[in-house]
């Protein structure tokens, strides 16, 4: 009998969770035995966490990884950048000192006018931009039956100015502009495209007047060619 009860016992210590509990408070280790499964559960949540933070740490080595090889690719590509904006402006600086060159040659004849210092000046220009034939001199255009003259005419590429000598205000700063628009227009309906180039000289004008002129010439897409830039390549 005894035999069979320890048995039994024995049997529900290992099956039985709720009497191995009673049986351990019994003898004052119930407590004990709780804390010790709490400190399991915290142990492995512990462990969960420190391999989610791994993870983290692996993800954050590759970012920085990757953040690397992106700096160093942009490094490279500012330098590429650097290196050809410096021929650029060798490019530029040659084509400018052609260009001076260039006109003045052309304007060293005896009895040049300012029109056909401003046609050289555009047609050597033309040229040195890989218009080897270009020919710029005045021009003529009819529009609504009445003849327009240009100043300044080139077909091919298609380049139409207005060169004018003196602008004693904005008013006229202002009429002159019209002008040219309206003579560009006429044109690119003539030929059914826009001109590549609109020019508009003026070889003398008040600082302010300059200014209209400046931002006039910025918005309708007009290059403005003033006195004092034809007369530093001449004596340049």
């Amino acid at each position: 009998m005894a035999v069979d009860l320890k048995r039994e016992l024995l049997r529900l210590l290992n099956e039985d969770e709720e009497f191995r509990y009673a049986v351990a408070g019994r003898i004052g280790i119930l407590e004990i035995l709780k804390r010790l499964d709490k400190l399991e559960e915290g142990q492995n949540k512990l462990w969960e966490n420190q391999e989610k933070l791994w993870e983290e740490v692996r993800s954050l080595r590759e970012g920085q990884n990757k953040l690397w090889e992106s700096n160093n690719r942009l490094w490279e590509e500012v330098r590429d950048l650097r290196y050809a904006f410096s021929r650029l402006e060798g490019r530029v600086d040659r084509l400018e000192k052609r260009v001076s060159k260039g006109f003045a040659e052309l304007g060293s004849a005896l009895g040049v006018t300012y029109e056909m210092h401003a046609n050289a000046y555009i047609q050597v220009l033309l040229e040195e931009l890989g218009y080897p034939d270009a020919r710029v001199g005045g021009g003529y255009v009819l529009k609504d039956g009445e003849v327009l003259e240009i100043d300044m005419f080139c077909e091919e590429p298609l380049v139409v100015g207005e060169v004018t000598t003196r602008l004693k205000d904005e008013q006229e700063a202002g009429r002159e502009i019209s002008k040219l628009l309206e003579k560009a227009e006429a044109v690119s309906s003539k030929y059914r495209k826009k001109p590549s180039m609109t020019v508009l000289s003026v070889d003398v004008a008040p600082e302010n007047v300059v200014e209209k002129l400046r931002t006039e010439a910025e918005k309708h897409g007009i290059k403005l060619i003033l006195g004092r830039e034809i007369e530093e390549a001449v004596s340049a």
